[in-house]
């Protein structure tokens, strides 16, 4: 299963990979300029002989082979790379990636006919070497999220989890009628949630900023007030309630039979009270 502990596994696996991608570079660099090394002090006794164990592999035999096995190494590594959603890669990106680092990855052999000091043709080869593997891994990175972006189209199954939906308005002098839109058979299209019977009673739930004004107060206040209804309606801090029924009484003032009126009860500033215990209330 796809759970986070898997997910987890992976990228530890991958990660893994390429660090023993890196350790055969290092350890190839180490053994070719080996007297680079020497003349920077950079060797030690038993350091040498745990390389020396090492290169009996088989694996560091020429400048070629560790060169591929760290390159298959890294090439491994690149398979489980995770794109971004919204990353724009473009192909020609890709390529000139490959071509340069594979390039400047396999030439860099060529520093070791040059006439030079041990210690210049020690930088430059390793220099030149791993500006092409960090190219290799941006371009083979690039390229792993372009092939997963392809092959998973569809990466939530949304098309196989959608359904037609009412397309038709129903009303009647009571319903509430929400505009909504669905995707199917990727396109998306119009639909409508008709509460033909909304004294069963409406439940809106959702944190602050989650639409329920915007999406079902809002044309609650709106279709009752141009169907004659009066409303009683409380504004919790700020007055957007009030202020879109004030104008859409202003709107459909026509539509009621008396003439209504508008009041706004403030408790700081309490202009109209009372008593609704009182028959005179």
């Amino acid at each position: 299963m796809n759970t986070g502990e898997d997910i987890q596994g992976l990228r530890k696996i991958v990660d893994f990979t390429r660090l023993i991608s890196i350790f055969i570079l290092a350890i190839h660099f180490y053994l070719c300029c080996y007297i680079a090394f020497k003349q920077w002090g950079w060797t030690a006794e038993i350091t040498d002989r745990l390389i020396a164990n090492i290169s009996k592999t088989g694996l560091f035999k020429g400048v070629l082979m560790p060169k591929l096995f760290a390159l298959l190494l890294l090439a491994v590594s690149l398979v489980a790379v995770k794109g971004k959603k919204d990353e724009k890669i473009q192909k020609n990106s890709i390529i000139a990636y490959l071509l340069t680092g594979l390039l400047l990855y396999f030439i860099s052999s060529l520093c070791f006919y040059l006439y030079a000091p041990p210690k210049l043709i020690g930088v430059l080869y390793m220099g030149i070497t791993a500006i092409g593997y960090m190219l290799i891994l941006t371009g083979g990175g690039l390229l792993s999220r372009l092939i997963k972006n392809g092959l998973s189209k569809d990466v939530f199954n949304s098309e196989n989890e959608t359904f037609p939906q009412e397309e038709r308005l129903l009303e009647n002098e009571y319903s509430i009628n929400l505009p909504a839109k669905y995707r199917l058979k990727n396109k998306v299209r119009d639909s409508w949630i008709n509460i033909v019977n909304p004294f069963r009673g409406i439940l809106v739930a959702g944190t602050p900023g989650a639409g329920k004004t915007y999406f079902v107060i809002r044309h609650i206040i709106d279709q009752h007030i141009k169907k004659g209804f009066s409303m009683f309606i409380y504004d919790f801090k700020f007055d957007d309630l009030s202020k879109i029924a004030y104008n859409k009484l202003l709107k459909y003032h026509q539509n009621y039979k008396v003439k209504p009126k508008f009041y706004a009860i403030d408790l700081e500033n309490p202009k109209h009270r009372c008593n609704p215990l009182s028959p005179e209330g």
